[in-house]
């Protein structure tokens, strides 16, 4: 009965109109507009969810070391980040990605800078969110040459900044088998690395006693091994220095070869094996350096052309010109260094007479006549290129580096897919 009299009381009390104005929606009062000290509300205002009524992109600067992460968040229309640090942890980013997605708008960009903590906060942020995260290339970042501080702080707001503005360079992403067969082409690397170090422990340490192999012979061959065996010490502590290195020699050797096993076993498989079958009919290159070019240049559509993947490599000559005046000096060496050590050591065996020896025609069997034309004509070019470059006094070392930038154009057009839509 009590209820009955409220909804009565009330009935009357909208009927008799009151002095407050309310704005209406469109489409009530005949489509008038609500005079202007009328209170701005929208009928059952009660239902509307209440969210950050935001606009464009938010960019997110991280700076990723082992155990912290310096956030800095630039939201839309703001000039100021937001910023505090958390713990490099599964949880905590997940905290992050959590509170970044209640404080900012639908789109979202995270970076930071490609460096030893690799891939792995890539893959977590887009894999436990739907946001976007790139990796910046660091040498590419700008810099002012008249500041002197750097804290972690100010480098987070720099690249939310600087990525805000376009201003980055990005670092292609791998997958995790692409990043664990590239592993496995620079663990071999460093185990070949780790032999001539033991090998030249070896030696070292027999020179300093007096100790050398016949002169004029090749060493680490058959014979040279059996001199190695040969060698009694009336010491008995130089004989288990010699011992030990030979061990490690051995070893290294062994680890090798097992090395070797698995990069043989790579190049079969489908998704590498177009590739090192076409780079395997250029002379010099065999089963490891195609590998390692493979798993390093992995996405090759990226380059658009030659000169991308020469700059990419590192092989193309810095310059500093201004007005009238150009001048040109050394390669850069940024970029990929490993591409860049297999294509100079495949281009030093350019400097020979062109021919096909019996170990490049097998590898070529099966394969297209326009890649064997193609490096059949960077034979002969490189060469040719070699002989002018000597015979103007050009240094063999510098002779060389420029044939390798001309032999990166050639694996460029074997391999672009834009260069064999072209052709066809």
């Amino acid at each position: 009965m009590e209820r009955v009299r409220r909804q009565r009381r009330r009935k009357e009390g909208s009927s008799a109109g009151s002095d407050r104005k309310v704005a209406v929606a469109t489409g009530d009062a005949g489509g008038e507009e609500p005079p202007q000290n009328a209170d701005w509300r929208a009928k059952r205002q009660s239902r509307i969810r209440k969210e950050p009524a935001m606009q464009g992109s938010t960019f997110v600067g991280l700076d990723v070391h082992k155990m912290w992460i310096q956030i800095a968040m630039l939201l839309p229309g703001q000039d100021a980040p937001v910023e505090w640090r958390i713990p490099n942890e599964a949880n905590a980013i997940r905290r992050m990605l959590q509170r970044i997605s209640r404080e900012s708008g639908e789109d979202v960009r995270y970076c930071y800078e490609a460096g030893p903590c690799g891939y792995a906060l890539q893959r977590q942020i887009t894999a436990w969110s739907d946001a976007s995260c790139m990796l910046v290339a660091p040498s590419l970042i700008p810099a002012k040459p008249g500041v002197r501080v750097k804290t972690d702080r100010r480098d987070a707001r720099k690249l939310a900044a600087l990525f805000r503005a376009g201003l980055l360079t990005e670092v292609q992403p791998l997958g995790q088998a692409d990043e664990a067969a590239r592993d496995l082409s620079r663990a071999r690397e460093d185990l070949r690395e780790d032999l001539v170090r033991a090998r030249h422990r070896l030696t070292k340490y027999l020179l300093r006693r007096g100790i050398t192999f016949t002169p004029g012979k090749r060493a680490w061959t058959q014979a040279h091994r059996c001199w190695l065996d040969s060698l009694r010490f009336d010491d008995p502590v130089e004989t288990a220095v010699v011992a030990d290195y030979q061990l490690a020699i051995d070893q290294g050797e062994q680890r090798l070869q097992g090395f070797l096993t698995h990069l043989d076993r790579l190049a079969r498989e489908p998704r590498y094996a177009p590739a090192v079958a076409t780079l395997r009919c250029f002379r010099s290159i065999d089963t490891v350096t195609a590998v390692g070019l493979a798993v390093e240049l992995h996405n090759f559509e990226r380059f658009t052309s030659p000169r991308r993947l020469m700059a990419f490599v590192g092989l193309v000559p810095s310059e500093h010109s201004s007005g009238d005046t150009r001048r040109q000096g050394r390669i850069t060496k940024t970029g990929n260094s490993h591409v860049r050590r297999l294509l100079i050591e495949a281009a030093w065996n350019y400097r020979h007479r062109p021919r096909v020896p019996i170990a490049l025609r097998a590898r070529r069997e099966g394969q297209s006549p326009k890649t064997i034309a193609l490096a059949d004509r960077a034979m002969l070019r490189l060469h040719r290129r070699y002989q002018l470059l000597t015979l103007r006094g050009l240094q063999p070392q510098k002779a060389v580096v420029a044939m390798a930038r001309e032999l990166t154009g050639f694996i460029w057009a074997a391999l672009s897919p834009l260069a064999a839509r072209a052709a066809a």
